[in-house]
């Protein structure tokens, strides 16, 4: 169902945002003709001379060659250019994959005059489908002539696959009294339980920031963020979060940040943790076949690291889901799917809530649970879970949607 019409999901933000142009960030959009027809899926962006990159990337065991390519290339911490295309993951493509991303890093380093190593390239649509570079012969090199700082949903639009709308957000901050932009798009629907990124996201930033700097404040961000997010389990061999600073502040009296314990650097962290968190928000409420976005929180863990995986327990459990989705607040799954997750938990100690009404309280049914109440609250999109273990301090919170038979639907034919 990849690239047919389906209805928006009602999730989707009312009014999408304006996102300002980042000063030495140009891009464009066009139809390659990679695997749909009538919409673009391939998206060129230059980035200024000097620009930094930082990235995190799947830990999947089986990633594509566009990541083993940003991998290999991010060391140096320059870049001059993306492509991404959507419709085809080139993952699980052999040596033609890697063949693939040479000539398409070939043919964008020509069309932005730059090293092909300083081309940082992501693929996204079906897995084990050989990825036609050459279909991208004249079309980067149009892009670059028309390349231009907005509009984002543009840029947005075109990596999009099962998405029913474009995810593009945007902060400004200040360092050292000075106003930076930031900016940021992201694509998933399907096959999200990130680990070390997203499907696709790519943030922007004008500040004057190394990149060992981004790297820092990146790889931090992302875990309480796209770290915590989870869809249907199933990691990406295409995840990538890549984060690019073009320095051009630097002109407006902006000082460049070469330390991440830098004091100035706060009010960025800030912004950019809000940012991505939101990014990664938008990759939930746009989950294949949502109709609600789910928050579930667990507390009184033994540590933090127990609380996360109690709390992907229940977020990944599909019988939650399902629950959720009929808006029946079954918490007895919520029960099984902490009993299950393999960390420590005391049945006789066990609180469960539904936004703030209690209904399981020290193993039992709690004394005040009122089914209409109850009832009434899960009608709502936006339903917290909260899952006190009772035995410490540790807490995590992480974000799901529910489990509809648009899922199935969605992923059943998502091939043809």
């Amino acid at each position: 169902m990849a690239g047919k019409d389906v209805p928006v999901s009602p999730l989707a933000p009312k009014r999408q945002p304006k996102v300002p142009a980042v000063p030495g960030v140009r891009f464009a959009t066009a139809e390659a003709g990679i695997r749909y027809k009538g919409r673009t899926d391939v998206l060129l962006v230059l980035l200024e001379e000097g620009s930094q990159v930082a990235g995190v990337f799947t830990r999947s065991k089986c990633p594509s060659a566009p990541v083993d390519w940003c991998r290999e290339n991010l060391a140096q911490g320059k870049a001059r250019a993306i492509v991404v295309n959507s419709g085809n993951a080139n993952a699980f493509t052999g040596l033609k994959g890697r063949d693939s991303v040479a000539l398409t890093a070939k043919i964008a380093a020509k069309a932005a005059g730059c090293k092909p190593e300083e081309v940082f390239i992501a693929s996204t649509g079906v897995i084990g489908e050989p990825l036609d570079a050459s279909k991208f012969e004249g079309v980067l090199a149009d892009c670059a002539k028309r390349a231009a700082d907005g509009p984002w949903l543009d840029a947005a639009k075109a990596i999009m696959t099962t998405d029913t709308f474009p995810k593009a957000v945007s902060r400004k901050a200040k360092i050292d009294g000075h106003e930076v932009v930031i900016a940021g798009i992201a694509k998933g629907a399907g096959m999200i339980a990130p680990d070390m990124a997203t499907m696709l996201s790519f943030v922007f930033t004008d500040a004057p920031i190394a990149a060992p700097v981004l790297q820092a404040l990146l790889s931090k961000g992302v875990k309480g963020s796209f770290n915590a997010i989870t869809v249907d389990s199933d990691t990406s061999t295409s995840d990538t979060l890549m984060l690019f600073s073009t320095g051009k502040a630097r002109a407006r009296g902006v000082p460049e940040i070469t330390d991440p314990s830098d004091a100035r650097l706060s009010g960025f962290k800030r912004a950019l943790n809000a940012l991505l968190l939101e990014l990664s928000h938008l990759v939930c409420k746009d989950g294949e076949g949502a109709r609600k976005f789910v928050e579930v929180r667990v507390v009184g863990a033994q540590s933090a690291r127990s609380a996360k995986k109690v709390a992907l327990s229940i977020a990944n459990s599909p019988l939650v889901k399902t629950a959720v989705a009929g808006e029946d607040a079954n918490w007895g799954r919520i029960v099984m799917a902490v009993g299950k997750a393999g960390e420590p938990a005391d049945r006789d100690r066990l609180d469960i809530s539904f936004g703030a009404i209690k209904v399981a309280e020290a193993g039992a049914r709690a004394a005040s649970y009122d089914e209409q109440a109850v009832s009434d609250y899960m009608k709502g999109e936006h339903i917290v879970v909260t899952a006190d273990l009772g035995l410490g301090r540790g807490k995590a919170t992480v974000w799901t949607c529910d489990l509809t038979k648009a899922y199935v639907e969605i992923n059943g034919d998502y091939r043809s």
